[in-house]
């Protein structure tokens, strides 16, 4: 590479604690020697959201709609402990939850593979994607315990004075229980389905989308319904020219089918389902510092790119005392590559492309061919027996990385 790639714009968000430094690291080693970018970026450390009030969080937001690429790296949640640690003026809300309210779209998730890293789930040699719904049902329900017996009804009562309609939910004869009534929105149902139908035709995999409307008719009927309905007018003949289909499935049998299968499709799930199937799946691949976590919204042109774990705290304490940590920054890169080759696919920018490409690449021949941080190694041959010999520091690992993407890059036709 004689000059840099030209990349264009797009918004970065630093974070908090071990993946901030991480962070710089990325930057300073992978991205800036190679990629002229025009970068945004608003600091959602969380000492600078406590002084602006979260306001630089909804800035970051607001950029992401103008520009369509976010790249954010892990941030704190506070809670009470935080709050006194950093002195906080409250405890600010999931910088991830105000961004995604304000953007729209479903958070999917998908493991990095690297044949040398075992999964509990061996026949899973493609990832497999998963789409959260995470808006509404059980978590924006009103549940409340039933005292003793009498009856528990629903009531809607239409916005344009049309007469109320009643209906029995149960009638409590010999004791009192439990109850809830949740709810979901047509309009978020449609952006779930279009953003899952986007992201299918990103990859290039089929999508099939879980419920268990068998039992929940109309509730969850209402979702397979909207999903079809929508396929059939706007997507199916762009999936059959990808040769890739979409399907609806219960989810008792999908979760059956997914473990037998080999990976390589995407799975639409409901709040709940996705809530769960999210982390057993990431776990089915052996390791969360190997998850990227993409929020697409649902035009199809913004896209927020980050890792699926934390600011890593224990690494940053031994960082902050001078003591040696090896940290993997592998799903924070690929955050950085997700954005990057976004922004490439919006921009017809088919350098930036091959240079994504090339740095995912990289990472995973680096793993395979032995050089790794402690906790891959540990997944390779258990922590008890993992020693020194076996793993490289956090910066050691970030200089292999920037050795082998420089010798990856000369190797390529002129970018």
């Amino acid at each position: 590479m004689s000059k840099k790639i030209h990349g264009g714009s797009v918004v970065e968000m630093q974070g908090d604690e071990m993946t901030r430094v991480i962070w710089e690291l990325i930057k300073e080693k992978l991205i800036f020697p190679y990629v002229d970018l025009d970068l945004h970026s608003y600091d959602l450390g969380i000492e600078n959201r406590d002084a602006t009030n979260d306001q630089v969080t909804v800035e970051a937001a607001e950029a992401i709609k103008k520009y369509h690429v976010g790249i954010k790296c892990a941030t704190i949640t506070p809670d009470e402990k935080r709050v006194e640690e950093f002195k906080l003026k409250q405890m600010w809300k999931s910088p991830n939850g105000t961004i995604r309210n304000i953007l729209g779209g479903t958070v999917f998730r998908e493991a990095i593979i690297c044949k040398n890293i075992p999964r509990l789930v061996s026949g899973w040699v493609k990832p497999i994607v998963i789409g959260r719904h995470a808006y509404g049902d059980q978590y924006r329900a009103t549940d409340f315990v039933v005292p003793g017996p009498g009856k528990v009804e629903m009531t809607y009562t239409p916005g344009d004075g049309g007469k109320p309609v009643t209906y029995l939910v149960h009638n409590f004869e010999s004791c009192g229980g439990v109850a809830m009534g949740m709810y979901n929105l047509d309009q978020s149902i449609k952006d779930f389905a279009h953003s899952s139908f986007q992201m299918a035709l990103s990859k290039g995999w089929p999508l099939y989308m879980s419920t268990k409307n068998t039992i929940l008719k109309r509730y969850d009927g209402r979702f397979k319904d909207i999903f079809q309905e929508i396929y059939d007018r706007e997507y199916k003949s762009q999936f059959e020219a990808k040769k890739i289909w979409y399907e609806h499935r219960l989810i008792d049998d999908m979760v059956a089918q997914a473990l037998k299968s080999e990976g390589g499709f995407v799975w639409a799930c409901k709040n709940y389902d996705g809530d769960v199937q999210s982390d057993s799946v990431a776990q089915g691949y052996g390791s969360l510092g190997m998850m990227t976590s993409v929020l697409i919204c649902p035009d199809g042109k913004t896209v927020e790119a980050e890792a699926a774990h934390g600011t890593v705290t224990r690494h940053y304490r031994m960082h902050q005392k001078g003591q040696e940590t090896s940290t993997n920054p592998i799903a924070s890169i690929f955050a950085w590559t997700r954005g990057l080759a976004h922004r490439a696919k919006l921009d017809n920018n088919t350098s930036l492309k091959t240079f994504a490409t090339a740095l995912e690449e990289v990472c995973i021949e680096t793993i395979e061919s032995g050089f790794m941080t402690k906790d891959l190694a540990a997944c390779i041959k258990g922590l008890p027996n993992v020693t020194r010999s076996d793993y490289l520091s956090t910066f050691e690992f970030m200089d292999k990385l920037a050795t082998n993407l420089k010798g990856k890059l000369a190797s390529l036709p002129k970018l």
